[in-house]
């Protein structure tokens, strides 16, 4: 059913109001028969979109709610959650930042509702990768991130006045003969201290 404006060729255009087969329901500008501008999108399973759209697709400025609870508000391109946006989860986390192709890619902080931590670096196809921050209550780690979990040379800053050195080292893995039909399971990095020193200072060196 639709209920709105049309071109003389009979096409939705304008403003107009829209039933869907399956439910759906549609609010807001259409152009030669393609959702197009600002308008409202209500799903039958509870989720809601209202935001902009270019020839049917959600492109610009938008607000996505989900079912779950969850909500989405920053840019989208071509039907896909890209450029930067807010993303508040189910659980309490909170990712603010850049996205590509519907997940976190490029820089943002995710924060941890539980802990109260948060990630403040580099993300590549939603997996924590690059150099990063991960902010604690009392102390901070400062390093690089692969796949997820911290590698290679890095600091803890401690708010007590000291810094601990030292890298993130990717222990082998030894296979028993039994073992070699089982897949292995990646292994937890192992931080291994080298030294401890004051604060470093974040202000420019200057000999004197």
């Amino acid at each position: 059913e639709y209920d709105g404006d049309r071109n003389s060729e009979g096409q939705r255009h304008g403003f107009g109001k829209a039933l869907l087969p399956n439910g759906d329901t549609y609010e807001g500008g259409y152009d030669c028969g393609l959702r197009n501008g600002a308008g409202t999108y209500r799903f039958k399973n509870g989720a809601l979109y209202t935001g902009n759209y270019l020839q049917n697709k959600k492109h610009g400025k938008g607000v996505f709610f989900y079912p779950d609870g969850s909500k989405y508000a920053g840019d989208w391109v071509d039907d896909q959650r890209q450029g930067f946006g807010e993303y508040l989860y189910a659980n309490g986390d909170s990712y603010t930042g850049e996205w590509a192709n519907n997940k976190r890619h490029g820089r943002g902080t995710y924060v941890y509702k539980q802990t109260g931590s948060k990630y403040v670096g580099c993300w590549v196809n939603g997996i924590q990768d690059g150099p990063a921050e991960l902010i604690h209550q009392n102390y901070r780690f400062k390093g690089r991130f692969l796949n997820g979990k911290p590698l290679g040379r890095g600091k803890f800053i401690f708010d007590i006045g000291c810094e601990q050195h030292g890298e993130y080292i990717q222990p082998g893995q030894a296979r028993d003969e039994e073992e070699e039909d089982e897949p292995l399971v990646p292994l937890e990095p192992i931080w291994r201290a080298s030294e401890i020193t004051k604060l470093t200072p974040w202000s420019p060196q200057y000999e004197d």
